[in-house]
């Protein structure tokens, strides 16, 4: 999409070089005003001023995309960009708009808008990144939509991303080191014990290395093959900067992802107390939990050896069900890494870490159905992290409230004077 606008037109290499080569004034001018151009990148005051035209230019064109919005205004900030990130008014606005057809102004304002590379208006197109990998996976998976379906414009969106994380990662892996358990840890000293071979070195000292994800092969497409792949690099570039989101992006994506799983049953709070997972869905009230039988669920491996979680295989779910998707490993691990965010962040409000954990448990009792180590694993321990957190913020506000009372009663109270009235003879 618009890839001309990366031509530079420039003159024939025999003007060029006849230029270099007679030093005349005109040459000594365009050096002098280069040297100036040069000295206005570097500079920090020309630098913020380019960022706030730019950021400006993109709210005005999106303001003539969104003519009932009022977003004209957001352009006479001192960060144009950061305020419409901040505005619920506008998210919402383009989120009602957003159809991902191929002829998509709005999916062709997102996809040039990251291409600006300017950090502050990519973060307002990954604030987008739940909403678009929603409806661009429910659509596709909808047993209602025709598989004629264009979603170009959602896909150039998440192709911009996975480019830009391709490039970023170099043709490299993302590995993680795993501590050996067998291993002494660094906080208490072991009996030495005298290593009779000095020279024979045992393979527990060598760390562990698991990866998380493989080196990224370039696509110009999205083939069904690597759909997933493509989704979740997305989120992981969504993830990154999760810090820097607005609440109403993640609120999005919790209920998404509690969409995704599909899962209606009571395995889901079997960790829970009795009756509080439904106490916490009856308080945040941003649920309808779709009343979805046990299900046919299978579990199978792609080609790559992953587990997959596939697609309820009941044909009668209907529009009950019209939110579960499958959820290969390459999707559900960002999605597990946004979750944990919202669950444990100690920035996060209530209603998101709510939001999050109905999400985790919807998607636990998906995995406890169809039997996928890896998922059940990965989401019970987020849901006994988010146990233990509430307990923590439970047991701190009855301490604080007992030492409220407390110092109360012992704070010493002066006797009231006798009250004297003055009687007129």
């Amino acid at each position: 999409m618009d890839s001309h606008r990366n031509y530079i037109p420039g003159g024939s290499p025999s003007s060029s070089s006849s230029a270099a080569s007679s030093p005349n004034p005109t040459t000594s001018h365009n050096h002098h005003s280069n040297h100036h151009n040069h000295h206005d990148d570097t500079d920090p005051i020309h630098s913020w001023w380019e960022s706030v035209s730019k950021a400006r230019s993109r709210i005005q064109l999106l303001s003539s995309l969104l003519p009932a919005s009022s977003l004209s205004s957001l352009a006479d900030s001192d960060n144009p960009a950061l305020s419409l990130l901040s505005s619920q008014s506008a998210y919402s606005a383009l989120s009602s708009s957003l159809s991902g057809h191929s002829n998509d102004p709005l999916c062709h304002w997102l996809y040039d808008t990251y291409q600006s590379s300017d950090p502050h208006l990519q973060l307002l197109v990954l604030s987008f990144i739940p909403l678009i990998s929603s409806l661009y996976l429910s659509i596709l998976h909808s047993l209602s939509s025709p598989s004629t379906t264009s979603l170009a414009g959602f896909e150039a969106v998440l192709l911009a991303l996975y480019a830009s994380e391709t490039k970023s990662r170099n043709g490299k892996p993302v590995l993680v080191s795993i501590p050996d358990l067998s291993l002494p840890s660094l906080y208490h000293t072991p009996k030495s014990k005298p290593n009779p071979n000095p020279n024979l070195t045992t393979s527990r000292s060598r760390p562990s290395i698991g990866v998380i994800s493989p080196p990224l092969e370039p696509q110009i497409a999205v083939k069904s093959t690597k759909r997933a792949t493509i989704v979740g690099v997305a989120l992981d570039c969504y993830y990154k900067q999760i810090s820097q989101m607005p609440t109403w992006s993640k609120l999005d994506f919790c209920r998404f992802a509690a969409d995704w799983a599909g899962q209606d049953c009571p395995c889901r709070s079997e960790f829970d107390e009795r009756n509080q997972f439904h106490e916490i869905v009856e308080e945040m009230d941003i649920l309808e939990i779709s009343e979805n039988g046990s299900g046919s669920g299978r579990t199978s491996e792609n080609g790559s050896g992953s587990v997959v979680i596939s697609e309820n295989g009941s044909g009668d779910s209907g529009a009950k069900n019209r939110g579960r998707i499958p959820l290969p490993w390459e999707l559900l691990q960002p999605v597990l890494r946004i979750l944990g965010h919202c669950l444990l962040a100690p920035l996060n409000g209530e209603e998101i870490k709510d939001a999050a954990a109905v999400a985790v448990r919807c998607l636990y009792a998906r995995a406890n159905h169809e039997l996928v180590p890896q998922a059940i694993l990965a989401t019970r321990s987020l849901i006994q992290l988010d146990k233990r957190a509430r307990e923590a913020a439970r047991v701190a506000v009855e301490a604080a409230a007992a030492a409220n009372v407390a110092s109360n009663s012992n704070t010493p109270t002066k006797a009231k004077k006798p009250e004297i009235l003055l009687v007129s003879k």
